[in-house]
């Protein structure tokens, strides 16, 4: 018998731990609502007409044994141990862990209140239930009504008379329920369910009592069977529905299904009744529809874990076993495009127009009776040998469908048929079947994300296939909207973003109040920080336009600047930055590739001023303390320098030695070569606006050192300047890397402690000095920022 993890034990197992966490968060943060809620239940238990507590607890301890040993009986005689050693390995380990969650939460007196006759306290967790609960739901009680009704009364009671009797806490009975059902989802997917695939007479037997007369029964692969019947009876293509297949690939649709709203659920989230009905309701509602499709003869429940669904087989074969998937220039495949044989012929080079017109009219007809397929794939479209186009793999439609399901059917087939026959036919062929109306709207909707799977492997595997297809859509049809739609509801970047934020959450929950930083401030050298922040937004303004050719006003420059402190707050590092600067440059009539040229300059002058500037200063941090006669231990040493250079000369030979580093390295390197070296040519033309510009953003991490360095001397300390200079451009570096907005939390954690180990800081003052400079330099700008945002945009510059 095979053993398959199911991923939904382990989102169980995180929802559980989650649940955990949560009541312990509520009995150490929250002590007085636990203790009232403790005071308030053992009120309410003693109204409670109830038998005396030590027969109560013999007939409920009693119980505890009796229900699962009785179960564990029962399970052996009828489906062997294996099940119930994974029982008792779930039990022992919830009876271990809440023993360790004893020790551990010892100290959350919200859990536990003395014992009857002053005796010591009670358990943080009520380790009696736990045990139980987690043998019962590791061996499993899906279809079993009777003994989980027998569970949910013997733990109800138990608990009731633990409350009773005074040894258990309202917490310490929820902590105890969480623990056992987290352990035994945690126990089944560390040691997998077992799945015992039926044999064939099982499948057999159980399909005579449907009325098919099976002959013989041929396993074709995992969960797939071939029947044939007698007295000449069309063969059966049997799909068996098991753990094994709900289990296969859910996380991946399981995260298909948090990023794309439109994704199908996933079918390992449904009970298996359900999806039984659902894929057989799919089958007979296609059917009905008219579309060739498989459709289902029987329909055969073998058990609670186990059951399958017979259609008559189809004699045709998938797209994807048929055709070559490369076609050539002229939008046909390679070959004669009107050359398909079906069936069992030999490979032909291509679909003809009458196979793909019928793909669209298949399509047409479930479209017709709003039937979503959701899963088109060169898989799932099959050609029998007389040229009939079959739609299969209906499992994950819809039926009633809406708009957007529909749309994304024909943006699909589009797909599928364009790998085999070009895009040209593909798309002609659906114009003259659909009409141009739901062909122009499936336009925005050709995606690879809204695709199936095995659809986007397949046209990963053909680069300009998806724009080639887009283009000749527009070509026939110019008014189409090309524009794609939203599908995402969850980038990797967004998750990356609140997985970051929340960090940062916590980072600033531990920083010093900022109130009493600033009340207890040197107010000169406050005033002289607050002057040199603002400072820097007219240096900045004469930096940016240093690298414009065109002339730009300053007025407008510097409002965009101080714009740029709002934008930051809401875009990670420095990418809202780069967005406002080139929207300004456009509305100021400067062409889109200049001014992504002129950006481009400029952070590439930045990147190297910056590199410069931590280079120089940090060579100054370690002559400072070499002539002190002290250690920089802090920077790095020469050895290091050494190595690193080593390194990048390691990286430079393997790029230029090996083709596929060396043609990824020239695409990088294209738009630095295309756009920014004419631009930068274009500006040594005007040595002086280059300079400006140079000079300025010079003077931008000056003022910013400046600032940073009356920061730290408005709080009483003293550092060299050399060392608050290499705080900054490191710091700041970072910040720009992090992909939380304005680098938050990250320059709150390197910075102090850069400034505390260069600057010979203690590490309250450092805190305190960082926490000022970015009050000056990150927070308080967002209001000004903000006016001249909303002032901009009013006057149209941006």
């Amino acid at each position: 018998m095979d053993r398959v993890r199911h991923p939904a034990a382990l989102i169980r197992t995180a929802v559980g731990t989650c649940w955990i966490l949560l009541v312990l968060l509520l009995a150490g943060y929250a002590r007085s609502s636990a203790l009232g809620l403790d005071s308030d239940v053992a009120r309410g238990v003693e109204l409670l007409p109830w038998p005396p507590a030590k027969l109560t607890a013999a007939l409920c301890g009693a119980a505890l044994l009796t229900v699962p040993l009785g179960f564990a009986v029962d399970r052996v005689l009828r489906e062997g141990g294996r099940r119930v050693a994974d029982g008792v390995l779930a039990a022992v380990l919830a009876y271990g862990l809440s023993l360790g969650l004893d020790l551990l939460a010892g100290s959350l007196t919200a859990l536990t209140h003395p014992l009857p006759a002053a005796l010591g306290r009670t358990d943080p967790v009520y380790g009696h239930l736990a045990p139980v609960l987690a043998f019962m739901t590791a061996v499993g009680t899906d279809g079993r009504r009777r003994w989980r009704t027998a569970l949910a009364v013997t733990l109800g009671l138990s608990a009731l008379s633990g409350l009773v009797t005074g040894y258990a806490t309202p917490l310490s009975l929820v902590l105890a329920l969480l623990l056992g059902w987290t352990t035994a989802h945690a126990a089944r997917y560390a040691v997998g369910e077992p799945v015992g695939s039926p044999t064939e007479e099982q499948i057999a037997t159980a399909l005579a009592g449907t009325g098919v007369r099976p002959a013989a029964v041929l396993a074709l692969g995992p969960s797939r069977y071939l029947v044939t019947q007698r007295d000449g009876r069309p063969e059966l293509d049997v799909h068996l529905l098991d753990r094994y297949a709900q289990a296969s690939g859910l996380l991946g649709h399981l995260w298909l299904a948090l990023r794309l709203r439109t994704a199908p659920r996933p079918l390992g989230l449904r009970p298996l009744r359900a999806g039984l009905e659902h894929q057989t309701l799919l089958g007979h509602a296609a059917s009905a529809a008219g579309a060739r499709t498989r459709t289902p003869v029987a329909v055969v429940e073998l058990g609670p874990d186990c059951a399958l669904v017979a259609y008559r087989r189809i004699d045709a074969r998938p797209f994807a076993e048929l055709f070559d998937e490369a076609p050539d220039q002229d939008g046909a495949p390679n070959g004669d495009a009107n050359g398909g044989q079906g069936g069992g012929a030999e490979p032909a080079t291509g679909p003809t127009d009458a196979e793909l017109r019928d793909a669209w009219q298949q399509l047409a007809l479930l479209q017709r009776r709003r039937i979503a397929h959701r899963s088109l794939s060169p898989s799932t479209v099959l050609l029998d040998a007389e040229g009939q186009v079959h739609l299969v793999g209906l499992a994950r439609g819809e039926i009633a469908a809406s708009d957007l399901l529909l749309r994304l059917d024909v943006a699909g087939l589009l797909v599928v048929l364009a790998l085999h026959a070009g895009p040209r036919r593909a798309v002609r062929a659906a114009i003259e079947v659909l009409g141009p109306g739901p062909v122009g709207a499936a336009l925005p909707l050709l995606q690879p994300i809204a695709l199936a799977r095995r659809t986007r492997d397949a046209l990963a595997r053909h680069k300009d296939l998806a724009a080639d297809l887009r283009a000749e859509v527009q070509h026939r049809m110019p008014q189409a909207t090309a524009v794609p739609v939203r599908l995402e509801r969850l980038r990797p970047r967004t998750l990356l973003t609140i997985v970051a934020c929340v960090a940062v959450g916590y980072v600033l929950l531990r920083l010093p109040n900022p109130v009493a930083v600033v009340s207890g401030a040197d107010p000169l050298w406050l005033a002289g920080a607050a002057l040199w922040s603002a400072v820097s937004y007219p240096v900045a303004s004469f930096a940016f336009s240093g690298f414009v050719p065109e002339k730009l006003s300053f007025r407008s420059t510097l409002a965009v600047q101080t714009a740029g402190s709002f934008v930051k707050v809401v875009a990670p590092g420095g990418v809202g930055g780069l967005a406002l600067n080139t929207r300004y440059l456009q509305c100021a009539g400067v062409p889109t590739a200049q001014a992504m040229s002129s950006i481009g300059v400029s952070q590439l002058f930045g990147l190297l001023l910056h590199m410069l500037q931590l280079a120089v200063f940090s060579a100054l941090v370690g002559a400072d303390a070499a002539a002190a006669g002290g250690e920089s231990s802090a920077l790095p040493s020469g050895w290091v320098l050494w190595l690193a250079g080593a390194v990048t000369a390691v990286v430079a030979v393997s790029v230029a030695a090996v083709p596929s580093l060396r043609r990824r390295a020239q695409t990088l390197l294209r738009p630095l070569r295309a756009e920014v070296l004419p631009r930068l040519l274009d500006l040594a033309q005007r040595p002086g606006r280059l300079a400006t510009g140079v000079a300025g953003q010079l003077l931008v991490s000056m003022c910013f050192v400046v600032c940073l360095y009356c920061c730290t001397r408005a709080v009483g300390q003293h550092p060299d300047f050399d060392a608050v200079a290499v705080t900054f451009l490191a710091g700041n570096a970072a910040g720009n890397v992090l992909p939380t907005p304005g680098g938050l939390g990250g320059v709150e954690v390197l910075m102090p402690n850069l400034l505390a180990v260069t600057g010979h800081l203690d590490g309250s003052s450092a805190q305190a000095s960082v926490l000022l400079f970015r009050l000056l330099t990150f927070i308080l700008p967002v209001l000004p920022g903000w006016a001249a945002f909303a002032w901009l945009k009013r006057r149209g510059q941006i």
